[in-house]
């Protein structure tokens, strides 16, 4: 693998550049909401429209025929780190995991470039492209085109385009009273990129978030082979309660999350007890903290870690109890070691509680 390029010490720090950085950028989702209320359910218009906006699905499906659908979904955000190749990296895994989250595999993507053309040195812009496009040679895709502004702040993504059989997409919104779920990635990448804006990340930890967050999730396309996976998402800006939530609202379920089974990166937990959080994590909260229900017991820092954003975070997979030895099989083959059981669903209030 090319070695990544580092800003020049004349250029100024990406994270510097922008009042947010990679999934903590989102909207918060209450504001979102209000924000599409007014907007009309079109799937009854368009039959072959699989998913729409109806559940804030993590993207659109269009059926071709009886074997194939498309899978269409866009995302990009500020820089979320200094270095601009892992920037580009980060957020090119983090929009083709909208594909893998529907049970796809991605065909193509286009990239989406706003740069302040005059501030930042060209061989630094060159680097976030050329990162974006190591994520997509490495998903077995071309960046096929895409489109560029000259913007105040630094902004990259992808739109991506995949495909699935249109018997086998995976919607957040079809969970069971029964179910187990999944997590595939440890938790904190939010905390982690504030302390690096903050300049208290060690290489160590810096090393932990790079790695967590450029890790394609691969696991999603084989996972949609399996009867008994029956809702998948990924979790990344509204936190692990907030893509809890629509689980649950989707399927009108209470979902049961076990505080003690999450997985953390490393010094995450000590990081957020110290004050190290986003601005996101409190905006989420605020957003759907109603329908979250926190245990006694849980540490002070719990909802802080819970609705922290994660940018390109790992799958979370609600499954029936006997697919759930395949589904862990499948995510460890992979190499996604933390993946573990963190919870259940019941029937019950469409909420998350916590214990």
């Amino acid at each position: 693998m090319t070695d990544p390029i580092v800003a020049p010490s004349a250029a100024p720090r990406l994270t510097s550049l922008s009042h947010g950085g990679g999934c903590g950028c989102k909207i918060a989702p209450g504001v979102l909401s209000a924000l599409l209320a007014r907007s009309t359910p079109i799937t009854a218009a368009f039959p072959n429209l699989l998913v729409g906006t109806e559940t804030a699905d993590d993207a659109a499906v269009y059926k071709l025929n009886d074997e194939q659908a498309i899978v269409a979904t866009t995302d990009f955000f500020m820089p979320i780190v200094d270095d601009p190749y892992d920037f580009g990296r980060i957020a090119a895994t983090n929009a083709l995991s909208d594909i893998y989250a529907m049970g796809g595999k991605p065909l193509l993507a286009l990239a989406l470039v706003g740069m302040p053309i005059n501030v930042l040195p060209h061989d630094v812009i060159a680097a976030v492209l050329r990162g974006g496009e190591d994520v997509c040679a490495a998903a077995g895709i071309p960046v096929a085109g895409g489109h560029s502004i000259d913007s105040v702040e630094p902004i990259y993504g992808l739109a991506a385009i995949g495909v699935v059989h249109p018997d086998r997409v995976k919607r957040n919104a079809s969970a069971r009273a029964g179910d187990v779920l999944v997590l595939g990635k440890p938790l904190g990448v939010g905390v982690l990129s504030a302390a690096l804006k903050k300049e208290r990340l060690d290489a160590a930890g810096y090393q932990a978030m790079i790695a967590a967050a450029t890790k394609l999730n691969t696991p999603g396309a084989k996972l949609a082979a399996f009867d008994g996976v029956h809702a998948m998402t990924d979790v990344t800006g509204f936190g692990l309660l907030g893509h809890t939530l629509e689980i649950a609202r989707g399927a009108g379920l209470t979902a049961r999350v076990r505080y003690a089974d999450l997985p953390f990166l490393p010094g995450v937990e000590a990081l957020a007890a110290d004050g190290v959080l986003t601005g996101a994590s409190g905006r989420n909260w605020a957003s759907y903290g109603d329908g979250v229900k926190l245990g006694a017991d849980l540490p002070v820092v719990a909802q802080a870690l819970l609705t922290d954003p994660q940018t390109s975070g790992g799958l979370l997979i609600a499954c029936a109890p006997d697919c759930v030895a395949d589904v862990l099989a499948i995510m460890h083959a992979d190499g996604f070691a933390d993946a573990r059981i963190i919870g259940e669903l019941d029937a019950g209030p469409a909420r998350v509680e916590v214990a």
